[in-house]
């Protein structure tokens, strides 16, 4: 990795002294103000991140009456296509492969070799580590120009939900390169899914200004500053959701982290730096 800039070491520094969460509890409320300040806020958005508004559902930029409901436009359906197959797994997000390939006697790659275990990143639950032990991964950063709505890559039955509170580094590459076990010390959401691909898991990160991160079967997950890890049980009412369905979303970009069991195999292109889009194929697995 190249040095860092005098800008990013200063960064570097205030990540780790900044109040992650009371910054980011500022955030959720001031992109939820309604007001004549809306729109042209939105407008320096789109210009200042090169956000393609002809991909929205609805592309005219006063319509929307917060910033929030700009940053989760849903976009025209046939513009995200789902990868067909009963044996294929669709891309869950837009965004950029940040690392992608096995797991390693239950090691997970972040960057630069550095990574952290499955079982700090699930919050701890042995049994559910245990089956991701020897399978694959794949960690997607989403942009602030990305779509921040998140699809099952396959037909699935949601099986747990577990809330991990930590700490809520910024996501970006530079930052995840440069802070150990970033993603097994941020808050997170730990989706466990039961699939014909067998167990699935997908963990929906939190980060510096993701106040809140909001599920189809939970609704907005925004919790206090929360001590102990939290657990969900869905097992006993058939959450069944299809592939393609929405999942979540989340309320300002962070980082999706998909695994899988090792019959899974990724797509050869699915490696880091590549940029790939909701619904698309990135994996097989034998029927």
């Amino acid at each position: 990795m190249a040095e860092l800039s005098k800008k990013q070491k200063f960064l570097k520094v205030m990540f780790y002294i900044l109040p992650h969460h009371a910054v980011s509890r500022v955030v959720y409320l001031l992109t939820r103000l309604r007001g004549p300040q809306v729109k042209p806020l939105i407008e320096w958005f789109v210009k200042q991140y090169g956000v393609d508004m002809e991909e929205a559902e609805e592309t005219e930029i006063g319509y929307y009456q917060t910033f929030n409901e700009f940053f989760t436009r849903p976009l025209k359906r046939e513009l995200r296509p789902i990868a067909p197959g009963d044996n294929t797994l669709a891309c869950p997000c837009d965004g950029t492969i940040s690392q992608a390939g096995p797991v390693r006697a239950g090691a997970i790659m972040q960057a630069k070799g550095r990574g952290y275990s499955a079982l700090e990143l699930l919050g701890g639950d042995k049994s559910m580590a245990a089956e991701f032990a020897d399978g694959r991964f794949a960690t997607i950063y989403l942009a602030p120009y990305n779509y921040h709505r998140m699809h099952m890559p396959l037909d699935a039955n949601m099986q747990k939900m577990i809330h991990v509170p930590g700490r809520l580094f910024s996501v970006a590459q530079w930052t995840v390169e440069e802070i150990p076990r970033l993603f097994a010390r941020n808050e997170r959401l730990v989706c466990y899914f039961e699939t014909s691909a067998g167990p699935m898991v997908m963990v929906l990160v939190g980060a510096l200004n993701v106040a809140a991160i909001e599920t189809v079967w939970s609704g907005l997950v925004v919790p206090p500053r929360a001590r102990k890890i939290s657990e969900y049980d869905y097992s006993h009412t058939r959450k069944d959701i299809a592939k393609g369905a929405e999942m979540g979303r989340f309320n300002m970009g962070s980082t999706v982290i998909l695994l899988t069991g090792k019959n899974v195999e990724w797509l050869p292109h699915i490696k880091p730096g590549q940029t790939v889009k909701m619904g698309q194929l990135i994996g097989h697995f034998p029927t």
